[in-house]
């Protein structure tokens, strides 16, 4: 593969302190101008620098939030370069929009946008390397190698290490064009490499927002209304009272306590008295639930796709199979609730956080202070999960508004009871679905409505069967609502993917046909006779399938229950496999199997930890996760009310990669969606029972399952 650039897409080296090299590339964009870097300075734009005792610095653009992008970034560039890893140091850039593009963790889309353009990176600084040898040595550039930091003359044996010759590498012409390694050349891409973060994580070296201390910094805890009320008295004398409090603020409709502890914050916050009354609607959860009920009847709905006659094949179909599917609020849950520094001054702004969509945030703060963007800089740390969540900037705005009322640096910290009671949660949803059958069992109609609360658009719908089946018909609903939500991991697919693949599993069951072998014969079917777009790759979908059918023997073993499910999404295609087993009289979830085609794997111990994890999330929240509310009121508050799955109940997950040469597809959301309903189809093959809402673990049936590997 050659990839052309252009000399204006690279900072041109300079000299460091000692005859080092510095090559920096702007990764991201191909219109940049040429900027000067030296080498006392840490211009926070990418770049690749290399010293003189061949320590190599890459810079990590995107906000880690256990994606593993820190890592697999420099990993792509490494490999190109052919350096020694265990030179390599990686370092987090800050927020630089004019010298890096999607500096943003969302969609699982840092990877699919980046992998050329850090491939070209590595190999660009590799070729002006062997050139500046080439000249050193007299010899043709042709006959040089590079391997493990060194160019190599094989002819004569001699080598030269990558830091003795930076400052030579300096002066070369940038390369127009580059050639890129092929797949079997890699040494890097494709093996297990240690998360870059591992040691500072285990040891509790500051990495994440909460470690955030500035001098003078002031810590902020906030109280927020109820949904859809407003404050209607505060009483905030005796908070203020209390040691350590600097200020007590009433904003926004919010009441924000500023102290010098974390501590001592806490203990005033609670002194406050605040009485609210209703500002618009004020909801509860059983509303929610009646009304999306109504709303899977309402009449003149625009349809997202259609395709064929749909209302005359339902007329005179045989069999026509109606299901309903619902899922309630979840909270986020991140290990670390939100926080965020601000120190807003008359020259500028400076911010720290975890953020996974930087330039928003940096955006918003502009706006909401009404001053330059130019005039503030954004520093990320490492999250402590995000799922979504943390693409909401409402957290890093409080901090500055605060900061710019008390005039001084702040720190707002939100408890695990803010967290979850503060909103932004996964819409509640509901589906139902509809499929017609032929007398021979073919599948001849299909017909799906979503409706959300606050979801936006909660169908996907050129998803499977789009395509195979010949009249066909989405469509979606939305209700909006005070309860704020934020995309959630795989968002409107986390749940749609179990219904989905629930009810394809009781339409071959109606059918008399294996679910594998039904799916596998529709896929076929779009291929050869599509009706309509089909924008999802058929063999791909078909590889993970019969991946998975072999791995898990399925079928094979008639003292398992055996259940499937597949989905594509974020550009990845993942089929997986539940297995039930009846021990000491119970039954019990024995393992997961997965197969994954996300084209190239780069880091394989990070690949295969963010399938594991999206299954165990996903298997997790379908069993226990549920926000309600009661006038505006989340029911939930901490771990002790919003049930997690626990580590003795996480089943055996073995995973596999489709050997691919597709350039990478998304993969830290992907596994998820299909994970409960894998689940819930075997659950039906142990006991004949289905499971159509969310959490399971309130459904009565589910008291025949346990999930306890020590039971």
């Amino acid at each position: 593969m050659i990839l052309k650039s252009s000399r204006r897409e690279f900072i041109r080296a300079s000299t460091m302190v000692g005859g080092g090299f510095l090559l920096s590339f702007r990764w991201f964009e191909s219109s940049a101008s040429p900027v000067q870097t030296i080498a006392e300075e840490v211009n926070f734009n990418s770049y690749l620098s290399i010293a003189p005792n061949d320590v190599i610095t890459i810079f990590a653009p995107n906000p880690e939030v256990g994606q593993n992008i820190k890592t697999a970034f420099p990993m792509i560039v490494a490999e190109e370069l052919d350096a020694d890893w265990t030179k390599v140091k990686i370092v987090q850039a800050h927020l630089d929009t004019k010298k890096f593009e999607r500096q943003a963790t969302a969609g699982s889309g840092a990877m699919q946008h980046s992998w050329d353009r850090l491939r070209k990176a590595g190999a660009t600084a590799r070729m002006m390397l062997v050139e500046a040898a080439a000249k050193r040595w007299n010899v043709s550039a042709a006959a040089l190698t590079t391997d493990n930091g060194f160019v190599w003359h094989t002819e004569s044996g001699r080598k030269l290490s990558y830091g003795s010759l930076a400052t030579d590498a300096a002066t070369m012409k940038v390369p127009e064009g580059v050639k890129l390694k092929v797949k079997k050349d890699y040494k890097l891409i494709g093996k297990p490499i240690h998360n870059t973060d591992n040691a500072e994580m285990i040891t509790g070296k500051p990495l994440y927002g909460m470690d955030t201390y500035r001098e003078g910094m002031l810590i902020a805890m906030i109280e927020r209304p109820p949904f859809g009320t407003k404050i209607k008295f505060a009483e905030t004398a005796a908070a203020k009272a209390m040691p350590g409090i600097v200020e007590v603020i009433t904003f926004k409709n919010k009441v924000a306590v500023l102290g010098k502890s974390t501590w001592q914050v806490t203990k005033a916050r609670k002194l406050l008295k605040v009485e609210y009354e209703p500002d618009g609607a004020v909801e509860s959860t059983t509303e929610h639930n009646t009304l999306m009920k109504q709303l899977l009847d309402k009449a003149d709905v625009k349809p997202s796709r259609k395709d064929g006659d749909v209302e005359a094949v339902f007329k005179t179909a045989a069999q026509v199979i109606t299901r309903e599917y619902q899922a309630p609020f979840l909270s986020h849950a991140c290990m670390e609730p939100m926080n965020f520094f601000a120190h807003v001054r008359p020259d500028g702004v400076e911010l720290i956080g975890p953020a996974q969509l930087p330039e928003d945030t940096r955006k918003n703060v502009a706006k909401l202070l009404g001053i330059d963007i130019e005039k503030i800089t954004l520093q990320m740390t490492r999250m402590g999960g995000g799922f979504g969540r943390r693409q909401r900037s409402d957290y890093s705005m409080e901090a500055a508004e605060l900061s710019s009322m008390v005039k001084a640096p702040v720190k707002v910290i939100w408890t695990r009871e803010d967290d979850m009671q503060g909103g932004q949660y996964r819409p509640a949803m509901r589906y139902r679905f509809q499929a017609a059958l032929d007398e021979e069992g073919n599948w001849i109609g299909y017909r799906m409505r979503g409706v959300g609360i606050n979801s936006g658009n909660s169908t996907r719908p050129d998803h499977f069967p789009a395509g195979a089946v010949a009249n066909f018909l989405v469509d979606s609903i939305d209700h909006k609502s005070p309860v704020t939500t934020a995309p959630w991991r795989a968002p409107s697919e986390n749940f749609l993917g179990f219904a989905e693949q629930s009810f394809f599993d009781e339409i071959a069951a109606a059918a008399h046909r294996d679910p594998i072998e039904y799916r596998l014969a529709y896929l076929e079917k779009a291929q050869k006779t599509p009706v309509g777009a089909v924008k999802y790759d058929i063999e791909r979908m078909k590889g993970v399938i019969k991946l998975v059918a072999e791995k898990s023997n399925w079928g094979k073993n008639k003292e398992l229950y055996q259940g499937f499910s597949a989905y594509f999404s974020h550009g990845s295609y993942i089929a997986q496999v539940a297995e039930i087993e009846m021990k000491n009289g119970s039954l019990v979830l024995r393992k997961m199997y997965a197969a994954v085609d996300c084209g190239v794997v780069v880091n394989l111990s990070g690949a295969y930890q963010q399938v594991k994890g999206g299954i165990i999330d996903g298997l997790g929240h379908a069993l226990y996760g549920e926000v309600t509310l009661q006038d505006g009121i989340p029911l939930q508050k901490n771990f002790d009310t919003y049930r997690l799955i626990r580590m003795k109940e996480v089943p055996d997950v073995e995973v596999y990669f489709v050997d691919s040469d597709i350039n990478p597809t998304g993969l830290g959301e992907p596994a998820l969606p299909p994970a409960a309903a894998a689940l819930a189809n075997a659950f039906f093959k142990a006991t004949g029972k289905r499971l159509y809402h969310q959490p399971f673990s309130k459904e009565e049936a589910m008291k025949e399952l346990t999930l306890n590997q020590s039971s």
